[in-house]
C-alpha cells in the first residue's frame, strides 16, 4: 500500500507564507512527477505546480514568482513554499504522486487526502 500524507495547511493572513509538506509512505520502488493541486469551493481541481523526478518545474500562471515546489527524493517528500499569500488562494490543496511500487508493476497515480488553506484579508 501507498498512502500520501499532507501537512502544513492553516489559516494565514494576506501577505503571509506557509511551506506545505507530503510524505509519501509504503512500498515503493520509485517516484516519477509529484505535484500540488487545489479545489476551491464551487471549482474544479486544478494544477498549482509539478516537479519532475529529475528536478525540472512548471506552475500554474497565477502562482508563478510566489510559489516554489522542491522535493527530497531520499524521504520521497515533496514541498509547496507559499509567499505572498493572497485570500483567492483559499483552497483545498492536494498532494499527487506517480508511483511505481514494483519494479513489474506500472507506475500510477496516488492523491493525499488534502489539507485546507485558508488566507484572510
Amino acid at each position: 500500500q501507498v498512502q500520501l500524507v499532507e501537512s502544513g495547511g492553516t489559516l494565514v493572513q494576506a501577505g503571509g507564507s506557509l511551506r506545505l509538506s507530503c510524505a509519501a509512505i509504503g512500498s515503493i520502488f520509485s517516484i516519477n512527477a509529484m505535484g500540488w493541486y487545489s479545489q476551491a469551493p464551487g471549482k474544479q481541481r486544478e494544477l498549482v505546480a509539478v516537479i519532475s523526478s529529475g528536478g525540472s518545474t512548471t506552475y500554474a500562471d497565477s502562482v508563478k514568482g510566489r510559489f516554489a515546489i522542491s522535493r527530497d527524493n531520499g524521504k520521497n517528500t515533496v514541498y509547496l513554499q507559499m509567499n505572498s499569500l493572497k485570500p483567492e488562494d483559499t483552497a483545498v490543496y492536494y498532494c499527487n504522486a506517480n508511483i511505481k511500487r514494483l519494479p513489474a508493476l506500472a507506475s500510477r497515480d496516488y492523491w493525499g487526502q488534502g489539507t485546507q488553506v485558508t488566507v484572510s484579508s
